[in-house]
């Protein structure tokens, strides 16, 4: 697998923390300190499957592919906007991606790395040759609005990439979950109610997040999977160039970098501009900092993410 295209696509609404301070209780400065979040991307006239097809469009044009060339579409998200058709059948309709197979993965945060390594195993079967790879959400719809503990953090958007088989840039890849401590970040989903059971309430539940536990997981479990995908890999830390994360926090990524013991500089960030967007944040981050020319053919670069589930993944790519 090589990834030869990048795309991503935000909301044009930006929602600065001081606007935020005028829903809940909450400043710039707690935000902040706290975060490393000033402002995020909200979607208002945009849809999921809108952000999804342009970040689609914006990959496909950068890796010179078309739409009819593609033969599989893995799309991950938490907030396709229908249940039914997914949203990667939504996209595929709107490409004109006639040949492509397509179906959505549930992997939250850690979505676009499930993603990107079950494109990769479908691509290592021989019976495909190009895929693309989402990860786009509408994290707004599903956020409480009245808890300042959440709605400071999350925001929307898409990001994608093109992969091929024609070449290989993975050097090695890990993948886990915690289901056990899943229940640290979580929103539930329509309840059973029909003629024969009674739902207890049919309000629609929005994001409840266990902040320190999931700080705690992500600082110990993030850097361990990036340590085994590099071993996997045959490399060490330090021959890598470019750390591209999960954007939930800032003190997180800190924390990372402290225990790989790598210089901060070699982590890239847009979260002071975006948040954390689940399941786009890599993509949308890799999208930008390919576009700004930072990196280089033959560069080592480590994508991760973590989150919801408990789930986490790392890969190491030979750009």
């Amino acid at each position: 697998m090589k990834i030869i295209g990048t795309g991503s696509s935000l909301p044009k609404k930006i929602v600065t923390n001081e606007a935020l301070s005028e829903l809940v209780d909450t400043s710039d400065e707690w935000i902040r300190t706290r975060t490393g979040i000033r402002e995020r991307h909200i979607a208002t006239e945009e849809t999921t499957t809108s952000l999804a097809a342009e970040a689609a469009e914006n990959a496909l044009k950068s890796a010179g592919v078309a739409p009819e060339e593609l033969d599989l579409i893995v799309a991950a998200t938490v907030t396709s906007d229908r249940i039914i058709p997914m949203l990667s059948c939504e996209v595929q309709a709107r490409l004109g991606a006639k040949k492509a197979v397509a179906f959505d993965i549930g992997a939250a945060c850690s979505g676009f790395l499930f993603a990107l390594g079950t494109a990769n195993a479908y691509l290592n079967t021989g019976k495909y040759q190009k895929a693309l790879v989402l990860g786009a959400e509408t994290l707004s719809k599903i956020i409480d609005w009245t808890d300042r503990s959440t709605c400071v953090l999350f925001g929307d958007g898409a990001g994608a990439v093109v992969v091929t088989s024609e070449e290989d840039s993975l050097l090695g890849m890990v993948q886990g979950s915690d289901g056990a401590s899943g229940m640290a970040l979580n929103c539930v989903n329509r309840m059973t109610d029909n003629p024969f059971h009674k739902a207890e309430s049919t309000t629609f539940s929005y994001v409840h997040m266990d902040g320190p536990a999931v700080y705690k997981f992500a600082v110990r479990t993030v850097p361990k999977a990036i340590q085994e995908a590099l071993a996997e890999a045959g490399i060490v830390a330090d021959e890598v160039d470019h750390y591209i994360l999960h954007q939930a926090n800032l003190r997180i990524l800190e924390a990372v970098s402290a225990r790989l013991k790598q210089p901060m500089e070699k982590f890239f960030t847009n979260l002071e501009r975006c948040g954390n967007i689940s399941a786009a944040s890599v993509p949308i981050l890799l999208d930008e900092v390919v576009r700004a020319g930072k990196i280089q053919k033959g560069d080592i670069v480590v994508l991760a993410g973590f989150g919801a589930g408990l789930t986490w993944g790392a890969c190491v790519l030979r750009w």
